[in-house]
């Protein structure tokens, strides 16, 4: 689960980093309150999970209640990128001397957290690694022992950080990285981390991704639950009890397991496709769940083919062909559907799939035909 900026600085708060004073806004007279409480100059910002705010005018300075009702009007309701603003947030704007890049998530390759910091903080984490790579450094923090001081403050100083900031961003790391895991997220950033030319260091930004399997230790997500911004292919699919990510390509995605339907992606990406969603059925590729996997991924007006990719493990095979061919009878399916079996009794489901009479589904051997498969058909269907 997502949070929105505001909710994220609220979350870091909790664990001591230091955030900007502001508060949150949903009218232009809060919006007044919040900037005489918080002191001018202030920033107003939509909060919508998306990027481009700024470049959209969803970010402005205000030096006057004058201009916060002026910011505030245009901003509040206003459509970025198929998200509308429901809500500002308003802090006291800051000056900066320098821009950081602070981030904690999971490396699954590694089974270890890993931390990443760059002095080039500011600008898209994703820019920098690819103009930049060497400026982004890298450390994988064992999770029974989590990271030190001393680790933290090395991390910062191989990253070329201004000595003024040291010390903060050692201890914002810290409390970060106590934020990423007592918290239960799956992601912690901070983009921009800055540098005042009076030497404090604070977080200007935040970003936070909830784990969702860890809801049940913290009933006080539920108030986070009702400002989530879904389209309606994930409220389809979240009344369904599926696990899935909407995106906006043409290729329809079904897999069992995260880490296969990541690689799906990938290899989808690499056939000159792009996906149009993630999903991950898990282990249960019964009938019931195939059908609701398509019935969401055939709301997607936008998909053209869909690519079942499935390894058998625990789950067998010839099941996972039952149930895509019991499910086809139930859902009317708008786009030609590939799949790919492997794994335990991956050739009985080829057999069963060979068998079919409604020539909706074509078997693939491997990942890699399978893709190009559905990226080829996904381009003719247009």
């Amino acid at each position: 689960m997502d949070l929105f900026e505001y909710q994220g600085k609220q979350y870091f708060a909790k664990f001591g980093i230091p955030v900007s004073p502001g508060d949150v806004a949903d009218n232009v007279d809060k919006a007044v309150s919040v900037a005489e409480v918080v002191g001018y100059p202030v920033v107003i910002k939509a909060q919508v999970q998306v990027g481009g705010r700024g470049k959209a005018g969803g970010i402005k300075i205000a030096n006057s209640a004058t201009e916060v009702v002026e910011h505030a009007s245009n901003i509040l309701g206003m459509d970025i990128k198929g998200h509308v603003v429901k809500c500002v947030w308003i802090e006291h704007a800051s000056d900066i001397d320098k821009e950081y890049y602070v981030s904690f998530t999971l490396d699954r390759s590694a089974k270890k957290h890993l931390c990443m910091v760059s002095s080039q903080g500011g600008v898209e984490i994703e820019q920098v690694a690819q103009e930049n790579p060497g400026a982004i450094l890298k450390l994988h923090v064992d999770p029974t022992q989590g990271i030190s001081s001393d680790e933290a403050r090395e991390l910062v100083t191989n990253a070329h950080f201004d000595p003024r900031a040291i010390e903060g961003a050692t201890d914002i790391l810290v409390r970060l990285y106590e934020c990423f895991t007592k918290g239960d997220a799956d992601l912690v950033e901070v983009n921009p981390l800055i540098l005042t030319p009076e030497g404090k260091v604070h977080a200007l930004d935040a970003k936070v991704t909830l784990d969702d399997n860890a809801a049940f230790r913290h009933p006080e997500w539920d108030e986070y639950r009702k400002t989530e911004e879904l389209d309606e292919r994930e409220q389809l699919a979240r009344s369904k009890g599926l696990n899935y990510i909407g995106l906006t390509g043409e290729v329809g995605i079904i897999a069992n397991g995260a880490g296969l339907a990541m690689s799906t992606l990938d290899v989808v990406n690499q056939a000159g496709g792009s996906a149009a969603n993630f999903l991950d059925i898990g282990g249960g590729a019964n009938a019931d769940v195939m059908a609701s996997a398509l019935e969401v991924i055939n709301s997607d007006k936008a998909v053209r083919s869909i690519f079942v990719n499935i390894f058998g493990g625990i789950t067998r095979c010839e099941e996972v062909a039952t149930g895509i061919i019991e499910a086809i009878s139930r859902v009317d399916i708008a786009s030609p559907i590939v799949l790919r079996l492997d794994g335990t009794n991956a050739e009985e489901g080829r057999m069963i799939i060979a068998q079919d009479k409604s020539g909706k589904v074509i078997s693939k051997p491997t990942m890699l035909e399978a893709a190009q498969t559905a990226v080829e058909l996904a381009k003719g269907n247009k």
